[in-house]
């Protein structure tokens, strides 16, 4: 690997990492990370850019602004900036796209590409006096010795989205798709915790990808039928995929097609514990009607744990308790959250324990039934501390959603044969 110390920031500790024999990971590891968009990011993440090493030296996206001097250095160990010929941006968003016009100040003849939509977005982002080339769905970038094909993957997760891929190395770079917030000194998913990487990637699709759920499983189609060599998947975020690429791909193929479970997550609060004895005790209903209960009580719990939950689960059961005439604060928090991921295939509950109004129930109702959540009993709303027999009832409810789920999976089961 070639130095430049002429080019400032060559003496940074960081370098250029190589992955493949063209490609070097030159992006950088944000350790301190822990919100992302009202998503709870625990193990930090890193923003991948790529640097090409072809007769025309090709940048893939760039890092977070704040990191830009982190990227630089590392282009920096193995090439002087201002030799890049091609940037292309996969996606415009700017934890990718933030430090765009810093690399452009640097290398002001790089060609600059994006799909027609991230033209859009580019130009409303920065404004940029720098011409921003479109690149059609299929279309090739001509490095010289190398092409890369830039396929549209609109809405996974903005409409400017695409991948694209580098022929001779066999590497599908895939801005956000197929990645994980995660920050580690590993570059390869092959060399990290695979209990990790499962939960990772799991949280990140069920927090960021469950809307398009659908136009994954389109993807993964046209690749399957492209047929594309790879050896490499390379996203945005996250580890590397080389070993065993077909892990995630297969990954995205279960939780994409959202198929009916009998896992049932109980999701409340309570002010003085009477919605939670309801939902203890619905949850007594669940497990003996052949379902697996999970419940999450809102009082210790991120609203991106409950989204990461309900990604497998086939029911949903919410209680709250009415403050102010309102549904309470935690449980509104998340069902506003939860309604956005647009998560099919559920059923469900609304109950809950009031003093006197109980509008709340009303209110959890009325956010099931926007979100497309098929209620297959009616809403449970008590006064005050429930009663032995309405606990009673509690089990009886869940025992019934729990028969409900049984059937529904034993079904889809049956059609899958």
């Amino acid at each position: 690997m070639s130095t430049c110390p002429d080019i400032p920031g060559a003496d940074s500790p960081y370098r250029a990492l190589p992955i493949s024999d063209h490609v070097y990971w030159v992006g950088a590891v944000d350790w301190a990370l822990r919100d992302f968009h009202g998503y709870a990011t625990e193990r930090g993440t890193t923003y991948n850019a790529f640097l090409i090493l072809a007769d025309k030296v090709t940048l893939i996206d760039t890092v977070k602004r704040p990191f830009a001097d982190e990227m630089f250095a590392r282009i920096a160990s193995v090439i002087d900036p201002a030799k890049i010929d091609v940037i292309v941006s996969d996606h415009s968003e700017m934890d990718h796209s933030g430090c765009l016009p810093d690399v452009l100040a640097r290398a002001p003849h790089a060609a600059l590409y994006a799909s027609p939509n991230g033209v859009k977005a580019l130009t409303d982002h920065f404004h940029l006096a720098h011409p921003i080339l479109a690149v059609k769905d299929g279309e090739q970038i001509d490095l010289g010795n190398m092409a890369l094909t830039c396929l549209e993957t609109r809405m996974l997760h903005w409409p400017d989205s695409m991948v694209s891929y580098l022929d001779a190395d066999r590497i599908l770079f895939t801005n956000d798709a197929f990645g994980m917030h995660y920050a580690t000194a590993e570059r390869f998913a092959d060399d990290l915790d695979p209990a990790i990487l499962y939960h990772e990637a799991k949280n990140y699709f069920a927090n960021i990808l469950t809307p398009y759920a659908g136009l994954v499983l389109k993807v993964l189609d046209r690749l399957q039928g492209l047929a594309l060599p790879m050896d490499i998947i390379a996203p945005d975020h996250g580890p590397l995929w080389r070993e065993d690429t077909e892990s995630i791909l297969g990954w995205y193929t279960e939780w994409a097609e959202q198929c009916p479970t009998t896992k049932a997550l109980i999701v409340y609060d309570t002010m003085w514990g009477s919605t939670e004895k309801m939902a203890r005790a619905l949850a007594e209903g669940l497990a003996a009607g052949g379902a697996q209960p999970k419940l999450i009580p809102l009082s210790g719990s991120h609203r991106s744990d409950v989204a990461l939950e309900l990604l497998d689960a086939g029911a949903l059961l919410v209680g709250s308790p009415t403050l102010n005439n309102n549904l309470f604060p935690t449980v509104a928090d998340v069902l506003y959250y939860l309604k956005g991921l647009r998560k099919q295939n559920l059923i469900g509950l609304a109950f809950g324990s009031c003093g006197w109004g109980g509008e709340a129930v009303t209110q959890v109702q009325e956010l099931l039934t926007a979100m497309k959540v098929e209620q297959v009993v009616d809403p449970l709303k008590i006064k005050y501390v429930p009663t032995g027999d309405v606990l009673a009832r509690c089990v009886a409810l869940g025992t019934q959603i729990a028969e409900t789920l049984r059937a529904r999976t034993q079904e889809h089961n049956d059609a899958e044969v």
